[in-house]
């Protein structure tokens, strides 16, 4: 019988950092992996991010290069030189197609290689920019693929599929981490440290966050008049 343990795939950013925390959390320390990957990106901060929170926290982490993907398919999260698009009610151009079908196929791969069942990703379909690779009916049939195409009950799990940019950073603060994450990770589509504030990434997660803060507030004060 396989040990319990999970493989997060992990880019450095606040969802997936989130799941890593999380992780930790339920299976304990030397009990999860990170899982990330180079596949031609248009800036390399989130990787340095992404080594950096693996680091400090103790966690194997692996790197995969995926170049082949930059000649196959052309999108602003890979060009840099093309500028950041989102048209109201279609997706937008930061759109990688295959790349969370890619990311999963090779998890399972390595996770199965390391006796791994849990496989955790960060993808959400309530605050989100509209990929439809984030999708819960996207992962539950890759889940079912990847069960059939390897004989081997993979568990593909994603606690963020129905939580608001919000609900993740409450998360985060449930899991004593509202700093770390804030702090430490990097979301921005145009590679800027700190954020640019202005790309649909950067304008999710600081729109959550403000309204968590606030709530957060509210409810001190609250708390506070009724002793």
């Amino acid at each position: 019988m396989a040990e319990n343990k999970a493989l997060v795939i992990f880019s450095g950013g606040q969802d997936s950092t989130t799941c890593l925390l999380l992780a930790l959390e339920e299976y304990g320390a030397g009990k999860v992996e990170a899982l990330s990957f180079r596949y031609g990106q248009r800036h390399s901060i989130e990787l340095e991010k992404a080594a950096a929170i693996a680091r400090d926290l103790g966690v194997k982490q692996t790197l995969l290069d995926m170049p082949q993907l930059s000649a196959v398919t052309h999108n602003a999260l890979m060009d840099g030189s093309a500028a950041i698009e989102a048209p109201a009610g279609e997706v937008p151009n930061t759109f990688v197609d295959g790349r969370n079908a890619l990311f999963l196929l090779y998890a399972a791969i390595h996770a199965k290689a390391q006796g791994i069942r849990d496989i955790i990703i960060g993808v959400c379909e309530t605050d989100f920019s509209g990929y439809p690779d984030c999708r819960d009916v996207f992962v539950k049939s890759m889940n079912v693929s990847l069960n059939l195409a390897m004989d081997y009950n993979f568990n593909i799990r994603t606690p963020l599929m129905y939580l608001t940019k919000k609900e993740t950073w409450a998360l985060a603060d449930k899991l004593g981490a509202l700093d770390f994450v804030r702090e430490r990770t990097h979301t921005c589509y145009l590679g800027i440290d700190g954020g640019c504030g202005e790309c649909p990434s950067c304008i999710l997660r600081e729109r959550g966050l403000a309204e968590y803060l606030a709530e957060r507030e509210s409810s001190l004060k609250q708390g506070s008049l009724k002793n």
